[in-house]
């Protein structure tokens, strides 16, 4: 990846940060931690890995991506419309009654969502089903899902993972969103699902540990998965909850809290202040 693309990939993750945050913050409630430590894997998917048209949302040949972690829509959507899907003005309308973006992705009421999603765990099954078609449909579409690392508390992630392994769904690629925190505390308080990357050993999975917020390390990692052969990939990409914004950074009590209006703007200036920074080099 050279200077130029690894910049615009930056700028990217960094205005899909601001529109998180303006969703959240326009909806007064919403999940903005998680939202932001996936940004740099919404943005670096959308934008060089997956095959999508945002024109041609039902392509049944586009790559698939399931939100397990559905909470952390604010992320996606931002994504969504900086893509195309459907316009930024969307992101300020999000919770509103008759509004287009729920609280959690809905597959049947906005463009780009493969599979509506909320319940911790079942996206990986769901991921699991559109990778087995791909197979059986002779079809060279993948299929990736981001899920928390207190989602993986869920049994159903690990059932889910016996089932590809056992289907050699090589198509299948999932990313752990490695925060450490969840809506209680830390994980390791929580559940201790630690080590993460042997258990995905354990279960089959061809697996990596990244550097979530890194474009160079996360287009390595993908670019690996793309050559397995014969078993699913995991990739553990560790991330910052919160990052981009000075407050928020690390804090558990940003895992599902809106900002009031003078910790908006807080916000806004550090993530502005980022993207202007990208944007003069």
């Amino acid at each position: 990846m050279d200077n130029t693309e690894r910049k615009n990939l930056q700028i990217l993750a960094c205005k899909v940060r601001i529109g998180a945050i303006e969703g959240v913050y326009n909806a007064k409630s919403g999940h903005p931690g998680g939202s932001l430590s996936a940004a740099d894997l919404f943005t670096y998917l959308y934008f060089k890995e997956m095959k999508v048209d945002a024109k041609n949302p039902k392509d049944e040949n586009r790559d698939r991506f399931v939100l397990s972690k559905g909470h952390c829509a604010p992320g996606l959507y931002a994504t969504l419309a900086l893509k195309g899907y459907f316009p930024l003005d969307e992101l300020k309308k999000l919770r509103h009654i008759g509004a287009m973006l729920q609280g959690h992705p809905d597959m049947k009421g906005t463009p780009g969502i493969d599979m509506s999603t909320g319940s911790l765990g079942q996206g990986v099954s769901a991921a699991c089903g559109m990778a087995v078609a791909g197979k059986l449909d002779n079809k060279d579409y993948r299929v990736y899902s981001i899920l928390g690392d207190g989602e993986l508390e869920e049994g159903q992630v690990w059932e889910a993972s016996m089932f590809a392994a056992h289907h050699k769904l090589d198509n299948l690629c999932l990313i752990v969103d490695n925060n450490g925190l969840q809506i209680d505390g830390t994980v390791a308080e929580i559940a201790g699902p630690e080590p993460i990357d042997e258990k995905f050993r354990s279960f089959g999975f061809d697996v990596q540990v990244i550097d979530g917020h890194n474009f160079d390390e996360i287009e390595k990692a993908l670019d690996h998965a793309k050559t397995v052969k014969g078993k699913p990939s995991a990739i553990i990409a560790k991330t910052i909850k919160g990052k981009g914004v000075s407050f928020m950074e690390n804090q558990v009590s940003w895992h599902g809290a809106a900002p009031n209006t003078a910790q908006y703007e807080v916000a806004m200036y550090d993530l502005n202040k980022v993207l202007s920074g990208l944007e003069a080099e």
